[in-house]
């Protein structure tokens, strides 16, 4: 049984940072990409960003651009979000997602694995 378990939520001032992380426990699988999504109340879920974990690619969705940094650690099998200039319509609870099939991938039916997700809330 694989589990992503994602870290690093909490509550913050408009203009804070927040490190979010997401570690793999459980049987080693095949990952070809990483993903973060978020889903704010009564919203769909949306993507965040992507990586490619093998070549480090990284794709993100356009208001986060310049704000947030998604990278990953191989040897530790954790990805990363680091989030700054936080702004209220950041919040959300955001969800850690790893593709077994797509490297990097905006669309939440490619990623075959999900986390339980963390809760970020940004103050104004």
């Amino acid at each position: 049984q694989v589990q992503l378990v994602e870290s690093g939520g909490g509550l913050v001032p408009t203009g804070g940072s927040l490190r979010l992380s997401c570690a793999t426990s459980g049987r080693t699988f095949s990952r070809n990409g990483m993903g973060w999504f978020r889903q704010a109340p009564g919203k769909e879920r949306e993507f965040v960003a992507a990586i490619s974990w093998s070549t480090g690619t990284t794709f993100y969705e356009d208001s986060v651009k310049g704000r947030f940094t998604i990278s990953r650690d191989s040897a530790e099998n954790t990805v990363y979000l680091q989030m700054n200039s936080l702004k209220p319509e950041d919040t959300a609870v955001y969800y850690c997602a790893a593709s077994t099939l797509y490297s990097l991938s905006n669309y939440a039916s490619r990623y075959d694995i999900w986390g339980q997700g963390t809760q970020v809330t940004v103050s104004s």
